[in-house]
């Protein structure tokens, strides 16, 4: 790739900011002081701004604590986004929400911009679930969770079984492995019940970080995207 491109992702700086620090001489690659902006250099190169290294990403893979009033889109000419929530200087990544969390429910999204994973990760086909905490308006009986565990109908199929973990009379902790439109408020109509509160948990053993407070995020760390990515591409 050009260096200038180089300096303007890794940097978070515009295009034309990287440009005139290349040409000013704040650049180099290695101990080479670079003015050439079309330089062509690889992603693993050691390239330095004003003496510091900086490293160029590919892809960026975000951890968001998802709060209500937020849609999974990436525009809307309505309502906030979830890219709303992030720092403009990811603007030039191009993330996208991995799935949908619907308006009001809250909990771990998964922003990138790696489109082989984001397929990966929302194809029902790699059977690898997600799991959600639901509150009920009802309590549930064993007789119910018995009927979530294995498929119900929610019209246009019976759902794949599911794992439940009792949480309290009314609350359950939900696995599912497919993501239907209003899947899980469906499966609990199915059972005469009604969902008051949703808040995805995990996707896989990959569990959303309590630290972080609702609309807070963070970039995943290396050993955390090895491990997202063997979960998912070698499904």
């Amino acid at each position: 790739m050009r260096i200038d491109k180089f300096v303007s992702d890794a940097a978070a700086m515009t295009r034309k900011e990287s440009r005139k620090a290349i040409k000013s001489g704040r650049v180099s690659r290695g101990d080479e002081i670079v003015k050439d902006i079309s330089l062509s250099v690889s992603e693993n190169e050691r390239i330095l701004l004003d003496g510091k290294e900086i490293t160029y990403k590919k892809y960026v893979y975000i951890m968001l604590h998802k709060p209500g009033g937020y849609v999974s889109a990436t525009e809307d000419k309505r309502q906030k986004t979830v890219l709303d929530l992030l720092d403009p200087s990811y603007a030039r990544y191009g993330l996208f929400p991995v799935g949908r969390l619907d308006i009001d429910t809250e909990g771990f999204l998964l922003l990138t911009n790696d489109g082989d994973l984001s397929h990966s990760v929302i194809s029902p086909n790699k059977n690898v679930g997600k799991t959600y905490f639901v509150r009920l308006e009802k309590n549930i009986t064993d007789r119910e969770i018995s009927l979530l565990e294995n498929g119900v109908d929610i019209g246009e199929c019976i759902t794949k079984p599911a794992k439940v973990k009792r949480v309290s009379e009314n609350e359950i902790n939900l696995t599912i492995t497919e993501g239907k439109f209003h899947q899980i408020k469906r499966m609990a109509k199915a059972v005469e019940n009604t969902v008051i509160y949703l808040k995805r948990l995990a996707y896989g053993e990959f569990y959303l970080d309590e630290t972080l407070e609702k609309g807070d995020y963070r970039e995943l760390s290396d050993k955390e995207v090895e491990n997202l990515c063997n979960v998912y591409k070698r499904k």
